[in-house]
């Protein structure tokens, strides 16, 4: 009995830190899928028009155009 707890519990150790190792790759790997979906919306978003970088640039470009011209004087 003493040898099979000798050998088993490093087993069971390695077992039990391999399933936590697959574990974390599973979910790092869902977590990356989930990012790179975000940024091809982010792309197509960008490519229409409505990305927060052309929103921006939009509003800069109707404030000059609603502005009266500033005296330099």
């Amino acid at each position: 009995m003493e040898g099979l707890q000798q050998i088993g519990l490093p087993v069971v150790g390695i077992l039990a830190v391999a399933a936590l190792t697959f574990y974390a790759v599973k979910l790092r790997e869902k977590s990356f899928e989930n990012l790179n979906e975000r940024w091809e919306d982010e792309d197509s978003d960008r490519a229409r028009g409505f990305g927060p970088r052309n929103q921006l640039e939009r509003r800069r470009k109707e404030t000059k155009a609603t502005k009266p011209p500033q005296c330099l004087f």
